[in-house]
């Protein structure tokens, strides 16, 4: 394939993902961007693998045929409560590409077209130290965001005395070994470079809190689409260099729209700790000998048939119980008998930026039912209930009143301000950030304790027979 084929078939190969992510940025247009995406990217490998530079087609397709049979086991098995756990591994998956790619660049740099005179080039080094530190960074960091979303490490902040310091430390050292390596192309410096980037991964994720992590996520994003941008460099790849860009930029400014929503701020989601200001611990203690209301689906189903306006609020426990389906079903019912229902989605709801939105549409509930949180939050105050399916963090007062919960500034859905809260919940404990809810002892609030999915089948059985 000629030069200026192959640049045409790239720029247009780089429209289709801007397109694509146009077309993501609203639930009506999600799946034209989502095809869009998939046009460009067939596109973009056909194109490279028409490059007479090509050395071994077998590698090449022995390649796709496994990670692509690995990719469709995964897509076809995979549960939505486990999508931001996937996204954070394939996260980490682009940021190991980046470092294997810089590490052979390294070993072998006249196959990069890397050589000079005076041996690699500078800006090639400059290219190589950026994308193996930003790459191993987003390996490690994905690595831990996994770990906490998946339940292997705790969601609370693991902190200790000095960790800013260290951080710095690290920091500058990390710096400093990119110079280095700059200056003197050795292996010493290179793989100092990549050791510390692996280390400053683990410690920027590891003090942030679980309430917090669709934010990490967003941010790790962003680091994969740098990383990718980075092996474009290497690699003399133009499409690859746009397009990690694209993430990357697209990435960070959703990052900053969380932070600004949640009443956060975006150098901390960078520098690690984020949440943790203050040293804040979670709130606990003595709060379980509290007095709890609790009621029944027959109860709950009185309540609502007698409401003329009913606001839901989904959460993580709703994607954990599979209880979307069941969900829009009882708003259908209740619907037929005039009541106004509306579903209210908090920026960080479940585990990833969108996830509510998602399991949402999966069921197939109406766009126009679904609010965000600044659209919806004033109408709590003359909503007869709020229906709280599952979601503890963004719904706990405690935001708005303990300056010691590590969630405190974080805005939350207005729910106690309903006449009643029914709440559905397996059990008193803590949510994804360690701190107890405040709501559940309310006098307008209303416990329902059991399996999401099993309780709003009972409250749409109940309210068939009512």
């Amino acid at each position: 394939m000629s030069a200026n084929l192959t640049m045409l078939a790239y720029s247009i190969a780089a429209i289709l993902f801007i397109l694509a992510l146009r077309g993501l940025s609203s639930p009506l247009t999600a799946r034209q961007g989502n095809m869009f995406g998939m046009i460009g990217m067939a596109l973009a490998i056909l194109t490279t693998l028409a490059q007479p530079n090509v050395m071994s087609y077998g590698y090449i397709l022995g390649g796709i045929v496994i990670g692509g049979a690995i990719g469709t086991v995964i897509a076809l098995k995979i549960r939505m409560t486990a999508l931001p756990q996937l996204v954070a591994a394939f996260h980490s998956l682009v940021g190991l590409a980046a470092v294997c790619v810089a590490v052979a660049a390294f070993n072998a740099p006249d196959s990069f077209h890397l050589l000079a005179d005076y041996g690699i080039k500078i800006q090639s080094r400059i290219e190589m130290s950026l994308g193996v530190a930003i790459g191993a960074i987003t390996f490690t960091g994905s690595v831990v965001a996994f770990g906490k979303l998946q339940g292997l490490i705790t969601g609370k902040p693991l902190v200790f005395r000095g960790q800013h310091a260290l951080n710095l430390l690290l920091g500058l050292s990390l710096v400093g070994c990119g110079g280095w390596f700059v200056v003197t192309p050795d292996m010493l410096p290179f793989a100092l470079l990549i050791g510390l980037a692996f280390l400053i991964g683990f410690l920027l994720i590891l003090p942030i809190g679980g309430a917090d992590m669709p934010v990490v996520i967003s941010m790790l994003n962003s680091y994969s689409g740098w990383a990718a941008s980075g092996i474009g460099f290497t690699l003399e790849n133009n499409l690859l260099i746009i397009t990690g860009a694209l993430v990357g930029a697209s990435g960070a400014i959703l990052s900053y729209i969380m932070c600004k929503g949640m009443n956060r701020s975006i150098f901390n989601v960078i520098l690690g700790g984020f949440g943790t200001e203050g040293g804040a611990a979670a709130a606990g203690g003595g709060a379980s000998d509290k007095p709890v209301k609790s009621g029944s689906a027959d109860d709950a189903a009185f309540i609502m048939k007698n409401a003329r306006s009913v606001i839901i609020v989904p959460g993580y426990g709703m994607a954990v119980a599979q209880a979307q389906h069941a969900l829009r079903e009882m708003a259908s019912v209740l619907k037929k008998d005039g009541i106004a229902v509306r579903y209210a989605i908090h920026p960080v709801a479940g585990r990833m930026p969108g996830h509510m939105n998602v399991l949402l549409a999966e069921a197939n509930v109406p766009y126009e039912d679904v609010a965000e949180l600044e659209e919806i939050n004033r109408d709590f105050g003359q909503a007869d209930v709020a229906f709280v399916i599952g979601a503890n963090d963004v719904t706990n007062p405690a935001a708005k009143t303990n300056p010691q919960s590590p969630i405190y500034g974080m805005p939350i859905l207005d729910v106690e301000k309903a006449k009643t809260v029914l709440f559905i919940k397996r059990s008193m404990a803590t949510g994804y950030a360690g701190v107890e809810n405040e709501l559940f002892y309310r006098d307008n609030t209303m416990m329902l304790f059991g399996d999401a999915k099993k309780v709003t089948e009972e409250i749409l059985s109940a309210l068939e027979h009512l």
